[in-house]
Formats: structure tokens, sequence, C-alpha cells
């Protein structure tokens, strides 16, 4: 475990780019296009160190496929955070659970001048022309696809100050709307919807005004409503202003006040209902549709948000360490107005970071596979240590695990003119803390089984979301 750790958590020596990658097994020929993946390239600054897995500076990971050949390049993402690190030799921007060492001077001063990290190091995704690296402060990063420079912040809204957002835009892939949610922190805060249009033009859905936001890392969509599902980990305004702790650390956990269902209208923005519910936590929503008068709800979710202190760096490194299980629910939220809400566990396997074939099936009611990371029932202690594929209509399961392998976030892509929903593959990064090394995994998406592997020469981070972009040669 303690390798693993100096490996998955530590730094990144260098930033590399071959053209030819050493393949084991085979690639798929029809596999062309890039996997770009998000997460961070180094915990350390100087003789100082990050103390969360989702703090950190950004580094971006581009593997492309040609012809059953495999190019890599990583790259640091360029932003202030990172050439002040580097020109200082300290962390220098505030980020999800670190803040820079400052006296309390510095302390008072930062009200009035909020160093937040511009380290996007959560996910990547494309909004209309632009390939952007997400994070969940204001700022996201419009980055190069082929180069991964970066080129500029990107914003939803110009008129008024974006705090937080959430690093999951969802995606009507019908019309070529893209969806956004925006929290922002006042005396009265506010849930803020945003409609990206085809055409980049920017929109405010509708909004919901809050006295103790929430922190909330996705949202969920169905062809009518978005829904926002607000868990009791919330957060008195003031403290993020006068920024006493780290970011995460001045929301609080309130069991009591349970976990709310906002169900906005997508159209006309007013509020479709509210339903609360036994409280419980989650990062992702999986999916959303609607049956009847039924509106259903796929969401990766703990008891509690306990998982968020088993991420800190120094939990990783006790060889004891056993992660809360993400369970895939099920919600159904009755419209009619009896506000009954019924829960169903859709399998009994760990998962998290979950993942289908989102551009086909978003919204759709006949969805049947869903892909994650998960943990070994017979491997309990330690990190994320397989790769799970649950078919949520017979709650079977199939599951890739090795000893001293951690992999990360399966993306799944379909192989093109494919009828079958697994008919492809599922791509993911995988640490081998035996070897010292990382290599990309290439599983038949139907067996689970693997195809081929490509292998990087050095340990790549434990990383979080990637995309796979098949116009990206």
């Amino acid at each position: 475990m303690k390798n693993f750790v100096e490996m998955g958590f530590g730094k990144t020596e260098r930033e590399l780019e071959i053209d030819n990658l050493p393949v084991q097994g085979k690639m798929p020929e029809w596999l062309e296009g890039s996997f770009i993946r998000n997460g961070p390239g180094t915990f350390e600054v100087g003789e100082q160190k990050y103390r969360h897995w989702f703090d950190g500076l950004a580094m971006l990971h581009k593997f492309s496929f040609k012809e059953g050949k495999v190019s890599y390049r990583n790259k640091f993402l360029e932003c202030k955070a990172y050439n002040e690190a580097m020109e200082t030799g300290k962390i220098a921007y505030s980020e999800y659970a670190t803040d820079p060492c400052r006296s309390l001077f510095h302390r008072v001063t930062a009200v009035f001048d909020q160093k937040i990290t511009d380290s996007a190091k959560v996910n990547i995704s494309k909004i209309t022309d632009h390939y952007l690296a997400l994070s969940e402060t204001s700022h996201q990063i419009e980055v190069d696809p082929h180069s991964l420079k970066s080129l500029g912040e990107y914003n939803y809204e110009t008129k008024y100050k974006q705090h937080i957002t959430t690093v999951h835009p969802t995606y009507d892939f019908s019309t070529g709307e893209v969806f956004q949610l925006i929290t922002r922190f006042s005396r009265l805060s506010h849930y803020r919807m945003i409609r990206i249009k085809p055409d980049g033009k920017k929109e405010v859905v509708g909004e919901i005004p809050v006295t103790y936001p929430a922190y909330l890392h996705s949202f969920g969509m169905s062809r009518n409503y978005l829904i926002l599902a607000e868990f009791p980990l919330v957060v008195y305004p003031l403290k993020l202003l006068f920024q006493l702790k780290p970011f995460i650390e001045n929301f609080k956990w309130k069991p009591r006040q349970g976990t709310t269902f906002w169900i906005m209208d997508r159209y006309n923005g007013k509020i479709a209902g509210k339903y609360i519910t036994d409280s419980f936590f989650a990062f992702h929503h999986v999916n959303a549709f609607e049956k009847g008068n039924e509106l259903i709800l796929d969401i990766d979710a703990y008891p509690d948000a306990s998982i968020i202190d088993s991420f800190y760096i120094n939990r990783l490194r006790d060889e004891n360490l056993e992660l809360p299980f993400g369970l895939l629910k099920r919600y159904r939220i009755d419209l009619s107005g009896s506000g009954k809400i019924k829960e169903e566990i859709l399998s009994d396997e760990c998962i998290e970071m979950p993942r289908f074939d989102y551009e086909k099936l978003n919204m759709n009611a006949d969805y049947q596979y869903v892909y994650g990371l998960g943990v070994n029932k017979n491997h309990r202690k330690g990190f994320f240590n397989q790769l799970i594929k649950i078919d949520i209509k017979s709650q079977k399961s199939k599951t890739w695990f090795a000893d001293h392998q951690y992999p990360s976030e399966p993306v799944f892509i379909a192989k093109p003119g494919s009828t079958r929903e697994d008919d492809g593959v599922v791509v993911t990064i995988v640490l081998d803390a035996e070897k010292g090394f990382s290599y990309l995994l290439v599983l038949d998406a139907g067996s689970f089984e693997e195809i081929g592997r490509a292998v990087v020469e050095q340990p790549i981070l434990i990383g979080y979301h990637g995309t796979y972009f098949p116009e990206v040669k």
C-alpha cells in the first residue's frame, strides 16, 4: 500500500511525447481518435505536499489510436496555480482540501483577494467547439486537444461571478444543448441552471434560492426535467468568504434535513416539485428518465459523506483502510402529487465513477449496462482495485481484477455501426504498483476480458475523468 500511495499520489517525473507505445495483445483497428484523461500531475511543490486526492496540479494525458497503434502525450495544465507554484516552489492557490501556509494577516487580506485555484483537474469535455478542462471552481480552462496547450478561461456566465460549478455538464445530443449547474454564494445563495445552445449562446434556465448551499458534484437530466439532488452536506457561505479552512472542510453533514430532490422544468425553469427522502450522499448521477408519472433517477449513492474523508492522503497510507461502498441505486419519484419516493438497490457491488453509453442512451429507459470502478470483495482493504460492469436489468455483474493493479475510471467506446449496447471497448489507465509503471488497458465491453494494453514507462498518478474524442486524430 505504501508504494502504491507513493506512486499514485506522488509526482510525475516527466512530460512525455511518445509516437508508438509498446502494445501487448491487439488494439482494435476501428479504434481511431483520442482518449484524454484529466487528473493530478503532482501532489508535491517544493517541500510542500497537498493533503487530499482532489488536490494537486492538473495534468492531461492523451492516448491516440490509429491502425492498431497507440501514441501518448502528457502535459501539465498551464494555469496561474501551476505557473506560480513552479516560480516560487510553493503552493500558491487554495485547493479542495489544502490551503497555502498563510499568516493571520494574509488570511484576512485573502477575503478581499481570494486566490482560488484555476488548476482545472477533474474532467475534460467538449462544449460546442470548446475543449475544456473542468474544475469545481469558477475557472474552466480551454485547451487545444492536439497539443494540450491552454487557450484561456471559459465562462458560463459573464454578468455575474460564478463561484462553483459541477464538473459534469449534461448533454442532450438530440438538440445539441448542454446544461450546467452553477452555485453562487451570498447571504441568500442560488443554484443556477445554465443552458448552452449549439451556437454557443448561454441563458439561465432557472434558479433555486438556498440559505445553506450543498456540495454538488453533478446533477441529473431527463427529457423534461433537470434534477438536483441536494445532499445534507452544506455550508454557511460566509465561512467560504473568510477562508478559515480549506474549501471542503467548511461543509458540515446535517443528516436530519434529509436529501432533497429539486425538479426543474427544462423549458421554462419553473420548479415542478420538491421531494425529500432519507439522507444520502453521491458524487455521480448516472442516468434519469420518465415513465408515465414517474421520474426515475439512477445514482451512485453512499449513506453519508465520509467517503470524502477517506481520500485524505494520510488516510490512504493506512494499510487497513476500507473505503465506504458506493452502491448503484434507483430512486422512483412520483410526480402525480403523492410525493412518494421509492428506493431500489440495483447491485450490491461497490461502484464509483459510473459510465455507460452516454451519447446513445442518456435519458433512455432501456439502457442496461453501467461500467465503473470498484473494490474487490476478497481484497477489501486499500484503494479502488477492480473494474465492474453491472447489468441493471439482471442485476448481475462482471469484474476485472489483478493483484497490485489500480485502474481508473473506465470509459465505454462504441464500435462504429454497432447495434448491441455493449458492442465496443472499455478503456482505462491502470497503475501497476508492482512494476512501477502504468498502462492503458482495453477491454472488450461485452465479455469484459482484456484485448490489449499499451505501456507507459512511468507511473501515471491516480486521476479522475476522461473522454474519448473520435474527431481528435
